[in-house]
């Protein structure tokens, strides 16, 4: 499975949002943001999307994630969009659906869930990504974000006690397809690898210089 999983944000940090989550949120109706086929199958509630907070959280995860190089180098963001704060209780889900190709605020290439709970707080809710053959259920930790292909069919499984509370958005990227984004994200981490090895060389100018000029090549 093409996914990236890493910890960006610190425990602390998560317990902070949540209180502040518990005694200011508005929450919705999460199905109105669903598509028509998808609408009945997701059961949960979403923070207001004009809520001060939910826009300061925005801004938080996204200077987060743009200071992790290995968030950068799997994603090559153009831009983070149609950023949602979400809680699911007992009983509630997301039955299997795909994202949209295209959202109001751009094209969707990769999209992510980052987990403000503590994991062992709730039961049920792992997030479920298929490949061609299998499924693979991740329960995400506090403070851990999955990304992963928007062309993925996935969903959140029933959460059958306590409560799941996540943020979930979607980024455009520089460099539209799949492979191409795992073969310059492969390249760049062995080039900074053997950086942090052996220091710079002219044979890795020469792969750095192969790596920018592909990304220019295969980018839009």
């Amino acid at each position: 499975m093409n996914h990236l999983r890493l910890q960006i944000l610190d425990q602390p940090t998560c317990e902070r949002l949540l209180e502040r989550l518990a005694n200011e949120a508005e929450w919705q109706d999460g199905s109105i943001t669903a598509g028509s086929h998808a609408k009945e199958g997701k059961r949960n509630a979403q923070l207001h999307y004009e809520s001060p907070l939910r826009k300061e959280i925005h801004e938080l995860i996204e200077c987060a994630m743009w200071n992790h190089p290995a968030v950068k180098g799997f994603c090559l963001p153009r831009k983070l969009h149609r950023f949602l704060v979400t809680k699911t209780e007992s009983d509630g889900g997301y039955d299997s659906h795909v994202d949209n190709a295209y959202m109001s605020s751009g094209r969707s290439d990769l999209s992510f869930t980052l987990s403000l709970t503590d994991d062992s707080k709730y039961e049920g809710g792992e997030l479920e990504i298929d490949s061609i053959s299998e499924s693979f259920p991740i329960k995400i930790k506090q403070g851990e974000i999955v990304i992963y292909p928007s062309t993925s069919m996935h969903r959140v499984c029933t959460v059958t006690t306590g409560v799941r509370t996540v943020c979930v958005g979607w980024i455009e990227s520089y460099v539209k397809g799949e492979s191409d984004r795992i073969c310059l994200f492969q390249l760049e981490s062995g080039a900074r690898a053997m950086l942090a090895k052996h220091g710079r060389g002219d044979e890795l100018d020469l792969i750095f210089l192969a790596y920018t000029n592909l990304l220019r090549r295969l980018g839009s």
